[in-house]
């Protein structure tokens, strides 16, 4: 018997999950820590987390899973990873990390990213990397610099989260010219690196990491590596990709029209398109798809809400006393469509770019005390992330996109009917929803990248929908008041 192996690197948990190449079923899945990971925030609008806690934690769930699964060191012929995007790893030339590093939901570099914006000139950045550079990577290792040159003086290189596991696995310090994308740091008019804008930041291009292709053997199981893992040396590692495009991977969403979408600690709806558009305000991003070619080519349209079953998480915490979810989906179901008027807006987590990096904070708007409970609360915090989700379609579909079929993991927020039915009730969108999830993702693509599969179809054996939610006539009337309140009332 032989096995794709896929890891997914969140900022909540890391995740393993095993595949039987026969059947392209998942034989085994586990994930650590049981708690979610903790995200240091040293100053407000700070998120930080040790990128060796990604690999300890890596480590305890590759045990768990050898504790629930019968299989062989020899019988895992690929690995692939899926990782949180748009991260900063700086590392020195033994490739230890220089400093924390600075995750994706960090805001502290929002005005470094709107001034190189406004300095290179909107459409010059529109047009060679089809954002603005934002509060992501690249003007995170600016911040670096500016604010921290000791610790800048020592980095040898900088890689996004996936490419600091992958130099874990292989001891290659490597990236993928999709990872260089969502870091604005690939020119996709010049199809390089980018080098006005690094230039701009005074940031010296041998920092890069050089590339590897997306599908294919990026290095192998160093000795080290595989005693830690309790897996066999040498086996390859060949893929690698951000979690929205690897979500989308997962889902088989890799032609233009195709959507997939994800609500974990943040919300995304990620769409691909075969052109490069872009947002005239970068309210949603476009990043080269993982299947993207100079022959084929291939964006992914990402919508990304930070604060999405956070703060669901946040209110069992902090407000539910510590009840389960189903518990809390059932109170929710109690109250009707709309939350008898309270609303809910998730900007809790950083800042959004779907409001042009705003970072506004969260809020609940019209709360009654003599009309309003725990119940109400439960709803409309669901019904407010899939509002804020539905802003940023909005967006979406300004530039072309037809959100009808939408693709999902049942998993998440997506295992809350409520949320399902809001979801397609908001949208008008049937919302498919498969037995797939970013590491079973990440071990499909594995298996192309080692040409076990004749191509990505193959991949895809074994993958089905579990799940299919209609919109409905009335609901949909409801839905849509609902929102167009939400949206009225929404003061940034």
């Amino acid at each position: 018997m032989k096995y794709l192996l896929g890891f997914d690197i969140g900022s909540s948990s890391v995740k393993c999950a095993l595949l039987s190449i026969d059947t392209g079923e998942c034989v085994g899945a586990a994930f650590s820590p049981s708690a979610e990971m903790a995200i240091s925030s040293p100053q407000p609008g700070f998120a930080e987390q040790d990128p060796e806690t990604w690999w300890r934690e890596l480590k305890n769930a590759m045990q768990l899973l050898q504790d629930e699964c019968d299989f062989k060191k020899d019988e895992v012929a690929s690995i692939g990873i899926s990782y949180q995007m748009h991260g900063l790893v700086a590392v020195d030339r033994e490739g230890n990390p220089v400093r924390p590093s600075i995750i994706w939901c960090d805001s502290r570099a929002v005005n470094i990213g709107n001034t190189a914006f406004q300095t290179l000139g909107e459409d010059f950045c529109l047009t060679h990397y089809l954002n603005s550079p934002g509060n992501l990577t690249a003007s995170k290792l600016k911040w670096v610099k500016e604010n921290q040159p000791d610790v800048y003086a020592k980095i040898h290189k900088v890689m996004l989260p996936g490419d600091y596991i992958a130099y874990k696995l292989t001891g290659e310090m490597r990236t993928t010219q999709s990872g260089l994308s969502e870091g604005i740091l690939w020119d996709m008019q010049r199809d390089g690196l980018a080098t006005d804008l690094l230039k701009h930041y005074g940031i010296d291009e041998r920092l890069i990491c050089h590339t590897v292709p997306q599908f294919g053997e990026q290095g192998f199981l160093t000795m080290e590596a595989a005693a830690a893992l309790g897996l066999e040396e040498n086996i390859p590692v060949c893929y690698r990709a951000g979690d929205q495009p690897n979500n989308a991977y997962s889902l088989n969403v890799l032609k233009p029209g195709e959507i997939a979408a994800t609500a974990g600690t943040s919300g995304v709806v990620y769409g691909v398109i075969d052109q490069p558009n872009h947002d005239p305000a970068s309210r949603v991003n476009t990043f080269l798809h993982v299947n993207h070619s100079a022959e084929q080519k291939r964006y992914g349209v990402l919508l990304c809400i930070n604060g999405t079953g956070i703060l669901n998480s946040w209110l069992q915490k902090n407000v539910f006393g510590g009840l389960s979810y189903p518990d809390m989906n059932k109170l929710a179901s109690s109250v009707p469509v709309g939350s008898d008027g309270l609303l809910c807006y998730p900007f809790g987590n950083g800042a959004e770019r779907v409001l042009e990096n705003a970072d506004p904070g969260s809020m609940i708007r019209n709360l009654h005390f003599n009309r309003h409970n725990r119940a109400h609360l439960a709803r409309a915090a669901q019904e407010g992330i899939v509002f804020a989700l539905y802003y940023g379609i909005e967006v979406m579909v300004e530039m072309g996109l037809n959100i009808n079929t939408v693709r999902a993991g049942k998993a998440n927020m997506f295992q809350s009917e409520i949320f399902a039915e809001a979801f397609a009730n908001t949208t008008g969108a049937t919302i498919e929803l498969f037995n797939t999830d970013g590491a079973q993702g990440a071990a499909r693509a594995a298996g192309v990248g080692a040409k076990i599969f004749a191509n990505t179809d193959e991949s895809f054996e074994g993958l089905k929908v579990l799940t299919r939610i209609e919109p409905q006539t009335k609901l949909r009337e409801q839905y849509q008041s609902a929102y167009e309140n939400w949206r009225k009332n929404f003061i940034h």
